[in-house]
């Protein structure tokens, strides 16, 4: 036969908190209910502030102020032809690290020895086999296409005069 149900006196009075038995095993539920109680007796918490974003170095169009106002530089926003010839795009394939060596040699030289000049590596997906230097506006420098491996092109060329080739058109 079933039991008898209880009364709310009789259930107030069987309610008595229990200290939870110190176990050594704690599993995924159990960490959960210990979370949501402990969230339950917590204070809510403020909301976190946002940070604020730091002003660009150079080149910067939009600055981020700490009250929020955005400043837009306006003399910024035209290139003149010399900005554009300032750009170099470099696209060499991932296939091989030769191409890596090769491209961030060729732009650290760039970089020293023409002042201002923004290389750019691989903005786009490069293409497979490839190693090319151009500038922004298309004028192509080197252009390797389609190589098989063992690249025998790309590592027959010597890059030092590779290097001063292109720093004499972007000057000249």
């Amino acid at each position: 036969m079933a039991p008898r149900k209880r009364t709310k006196n009789q259930e107030e009075d069987l309610v008595v908190e229990k200290p939870a038995p110190a176990t050594s095993r704690l599993t995924r539920s159990s960490a959960r209910l210990a979370a949501n109680s402990k969230a339950d007796l917590t204070v809510t918490e403020l909301p976190k502030s946002k940070k604020a974003k730091r002003a660009p170095k150079e080149n910067g169009k939009v600055e981020e102020v700490e009250n929020k106002e955005v400043k837009v530089d306006v003399g910024l926003g035209k290139l003149d032809k010399d900005a554009k010839s300032r750009t170099v795009v470099i696209e060499h394939c991932k296939q091989c690290q030769s191409f890596k060596k090769r491209a961030i040699q060729v732009q650290t030289g760039l970089e020293n020895g023409v002042p201002g000049i923004t290389v750019l590596l691989n903005p786009d997906k490069p293409r497979r086999g490839c190693f090319e230097i151009r500038s922004e506006d298309g004028e192509k420098f080197i252009s390797l296409l389609d190589m098989k491996r063992p690249f025998t092109r790309m590592k027959e060329l010597n890059m030092d005069e590779v290097i001063s080739d292109i720093i004499e058109k972007i000057k000249g």
